[in-house]
Formats: C-alpha cells, sequence, structure tokens
C-alpha cells in the first residue's frame, strides 16, 4: 500500500464516504471507529491509523471500476 499524503487524507475521506453514499455516521461503522474519528479525518485534524486507510483502500477496490478512480488519485504512485 502506498502512502497517502497527509494533505489528501480529508480529500480522500469525503470523496470515499460520499462516493459510498454514507453519512460520517454510517462510514465509520463500516469502519469499525467512532464518528468523531471519521469527522477529524474529515476536518484534516487527525490522520487515520494505517489499519484504516488499508479498510478504505479494500472498500475501492471492492467497488470495482466506480472506486477506480479515488484508488488511483490517492493510492497509486505515491511514496
Amino acid at each position: 500500500m502506498a502512502a497517502v499524503k497527509p494533505v489528501e487524507v480529508a480529500a480522500l475521506i469525503r470523496e470515499t464516504r460520499q462516493l459510498l453514499q454514507l453519512s460520517q455516521v454510517k462510514f465509520a461503522e463500516k469502519l469499525g471507529v467512532s464518528f468523531g474519528s471519521v469527522n477529524r479525518w474529515e476536518n484534516g485534524r487527525t490522520r487515520p491509523i494505517p489499519l484504516a486507510l488499508k479498510q478504505i483502500e479494500t472498500l475501492l477496490h471492492n467497488m470495482g471500476e466506480e472506486g477506480e478512480e479515488l484508488l488511483v488519485k490517492y493510492f497509486k504512485n505515491q511514496g
């Protein structure tokens, strides 16, 4: 897994959540974290732990073609 740049984490979280059409509460439940965690990630106050980023990457992979744009944008050719 390539590292997501810190400045891009908030956008990644927001765009993934919106693509899945989930509220912050439902997205948090899907990842097994608190609403507050997702809220802080989206607002750029904190960063998800690597495991949470891996879960997000897996969610995007599982979406197939629909998630490909975000995978390329945030996880490919970085590091």
